[in-house]
């Protein structure tokens, strides 16, 4: 295989990757901010606030991934 293929390819599984780790990462967080919220009904206003950080965080990293991944397209 030549090596424009190999990055490629290698693009198109990370992308993939790292898009199916933001989606589980954040259901995970989600399931875990919805229950807490059940819990204490008090706080659901400061969970809330949390889940919205942690998941641009999450997102950040998704697309920190998806830029490298369209880097080493163009790189290559």
């Amino acid at each position: 295989m030549e090596a424009a293929a190999l990055a490629y390819l290698a693009a198109g599984l990370g992308a993939g990757i790292a898009a199916i780790g933001a989606g589980i990462g954040i259901g995970w967080l989600a399931s875990s901010s919805m229950e807490g919220a059940a819990r204490q009904p008090d706080a659901a206003g400061d969970i809330r606030g949390l889940m919205i950080v942690s998941a641009a965080l999450i997102e950040g990293v998704a697309l920190f991934a998806l830029i490298i991944c369209l880097l080493l397209v163009v790189l290559v």
